[in-house]
């Protein structure tokens, strides 16, 4: 999902892990109308990885954090077989080595794979990811989208992905959804998507969109506004 801010994009994924109810409209999971499924049920198919995790005092590490994830599937303490599966996930990942340091004092990047390692631990069906790349640098911008295409590809996974970097979007994401004042502006692969007619609709800038191997790539040239 890419759209201005304000948009609507993180507003859309919070409705559909439950966060919020929408005020409309339906959200359906495999064929089940998402209000009327529990909330361990939504947490076994769905992953929510935020796109900022607050300081806190309480200390937990890494591999705590991804232990988290077996949460809806055990109901007093976890097994060997959790423990497996969040060894498992650190190894995918591969951040084994992260496993006792302490989560907030990693690197934006770092964090990031923590929590999709969490996702991976938990099992679920759907990542949703709300702007995983913001605050992150060119390189850890691509592992992190890299990583979720892999996992996509390899695990058979869905993601939804919340994302402010069109070239990012145009690169790694099948399908494009564009967001405005709340609604549903355009959706499509990327080049049905990214025009220079609705980037300046939705964003109010002109753009200029070139290819690059068949992919769009944006420039962005002036306000219009």
């Amino acid at each position: 999902m890419i759209g201005p801010n304000g948009s609507g994009k993180t507003t859309l994924l919070k409705c559909i892990n439950k966060i919020l109810e929408p005020k409309q409209g339906h959200i359906l999971l495999d064929g089940r109308q998402l209000k009327d499924m529990s909330r361990l049920e939504v947490a076994k198919n769905l992953g929510y990885v935020p796109q900022s995790t607050a300081s806190n005092p309480d200390a937990l590490p890494v591999f705590e954090i991804v232990l988290m994830g077996r949460r809806p599937h055990f109901s007093w303490q976890s097994s060997e077989g959790d423990i497996e599966k969040v060894w498992a996930a650190l190894k995918m990942l591969n951040i084994e080595h992260l496993s006792l340091r302490d989560f907030y004092e990693l690197s934006g990047g770092e964090q990031q794979k923590v929590l999709i390692a969490r996702s991976v631990a938990q099992e679920a069906k759907v990542l949703l990811l709300d702007e995983p790349t913001s605050n992150l640098d060119i390189r850890h911008q691509l592992e992190v989208m890299e990583l979720t295409r892999r996992l996509v590809s390899e695990e058979k996974l869905a993601a939804a992905v919340s994302i402010h970097d069109l070239n990012l979007a145009a690169r790694f994401c099948n399908k494009i959804v564009l967001m405005k004042d709340g609604r549903i502006f355009a959706a499509g692969d990327a080049h049905s998507v990214l025009t220079p007619e609705n980037i300046s609709a939705a964003y109010g800038v002109r753009v200029e969109v070139n290819f690059e191997r068949s992919i769009p790539y944006i420039i962005p040239i002036e306000s219009v506004q």
